[in-house]
């Protein structure tokens, strides 16, 4: 997968931590910074070495389950990659609306000629 060349080392370190306790979890595996270091280092990302304790840390107190829950719901960012899930989100909506528009406007024209086209 290519990142955009706009993605800093500590963005890049944080998104990797990230699917590795992620990968930890399905796994059934405990998140451990070691764990999430070595799967980090197996994909062969760099990263700033204090990653994998920030985020072993984190998911110790706050459960990946918990976090997965509460996807799309009004409460406030569950990590460091919910600004990269929030933006996912809103430009997906948006292309709903868009293609309902699309779609709206195609029947509208088949309406004008007695549906024969």
């Amino acid at each position: 997968m290519a990142l955009p060349s706009s993605y800093t080392k500590d963005k890049i370190g944080e998104l990797a931590c990230t699917y590795a306790a992620f990968i930890l979890h399905d796994e059934g595996i405990p998140i451990t910074a070691d764990k999430i270091k070595d799967l980090v280092n197996a994909a062969n990302v760099e990263m700033e070495p204090f990653w994998p304790s920030v985020f072993a840390k984190f998911f110790q107190k706050k459960p990946v389950s918990d976090i997965l829950a509460n996807i799309g719901g009004s409460a406030a960012s569950a990590g460091p990659a919910g600004a990269v899930e929030s933006s996912a989100t809103t430009a997906a909506a948006e292309e709903k609306k868009e293609e309902k528009k699309k779609e709206s406007e195609s029947e509208d024209d088949a309406d004008a000629f007695g549906g024969l086209f």
